[in-house]
């Protein structure tokens, strides 16, 4: 087993939430010019191309890896975030990157309070709390009461919550299943899917775009790798915190790239929805 080393796995993490703002903000200029569904599915033949190799150089190989005692859940968890990203690169194109980020960080928020629905886990009143403090966030963010709301705003509340769903279903299916397998099966399953989806709306590419569809997927690859890395050398606890930089890095490309801005509701319900989830990050260590 590797030596827990905190300092690295916190850069590491800082590292892996820098790929994916980056991989974010790609995705975001690529949906603007063609179907979502398309350039996810080519992301996802890279993931699951990925997902292979790393599996093939562990001790039993694919097959070791593909061995489960839950496939229909391992199934429907692959599936359902191959959806949710199609949700998310939707909310980029309709919303932008700062205040879809915004609102996506609210999802471990979600996670705790469907911990104790779904987990059966116990949920205290603190982090009740919390959680009503972030959502309170969210609804400053999505002023639904000025003016007309606009329905575009809930999408990537949907896709929190499809992720918060998916977070969980991830732990119950650590119950009987490895990490490997789980990650294994969330490539390979979404590839599929994103394949049948995807292919009835293939366009052609310009050689550009294909630049830039390249390195989606190169980011795409170096991000699951540095978080790999990243949870092999130091507790989950210790660098969770820290992934919210996603929401800094994801915003500053907004605003340097794609002439977004940050309005001050966005930025007051953001830290809102940051410091909510911090705490309840601090509260669920001291209980583990």
């Amino acid at each position: 087993m590797r030596a827990q080393d905190t300092r690295l796995g916190i850069w590491l993490m800082v590292a892996t939430t820098f790929v994916f703002a980056v991989q974010d903000g790609i995705s975001r200029h690529l949906a603007g010019e063609y179907n979502v569904l398309m350039v996810v599915m080519i992301r996802y033949w890279f993931f699951a191309a990925f997902v292979m190799t790393v599996a093939a150089r562990r001790t039993g190989g694919l097959r070791a890896a593909a061995a489960t005692r839950q496939p229909g859940l391992q199934v429907f968890r692959g599936a359902l975030l191959s959806v949710e990203i199609c949700v998310m690169v939707l909310a980029f194109t309709l919303l932008g990157l700062v205040e879809s980020h915004a609102v996506f960080a609210c999802y471990p928020l979600l996670i705790a309070a469907l911990s104790g629905p779904v987990l059966g886990e116990r949920v205290g009143w603190r982090r009740w709390v919390a959680i009503g403090v972030g959502f309170l966030g969210v609804l400053i963010i999505l002023e639904p009461g000025f003016g007309v709301f606009a329905l575009e705003a809930a999408v990537p509340l949907l896709a929190a919550l499809m992720f918060a769903l998916y977070g969980l279903l991830t732990r119950f299916a650590a119950r009987a299943d490895s990490a490997a397998t789980s990650f294994f099966w969330t490539g390979v399953v979404g590839a599929v899917v994103m394949t049948g989806a995807g292919l009835r709306v293939w366009e052609p590419m310009t050689p550009p775009d294909w630049v830039w569809m390249g390195s989606l997927c190169l980011t795409g690859a170096l991000g699951h790798f540095t978080l790999i890395k990243c949870y092999e050398v130091a507790e989950a606890s210790a660098v969770q915190p820290f992934a919210y930089l996603q929401l800094v890095f994801a915003s500053a490309i907004g605003i340097a790239v794609f002439d977004e801005t940050v309005a001050p509701n966005v930025a007051l319900g953001a830290a809102l929805v940051v410091g909510a989830g911090l705490f309840t990050l601090w509260r669920a260590q001291l209980r583990g």
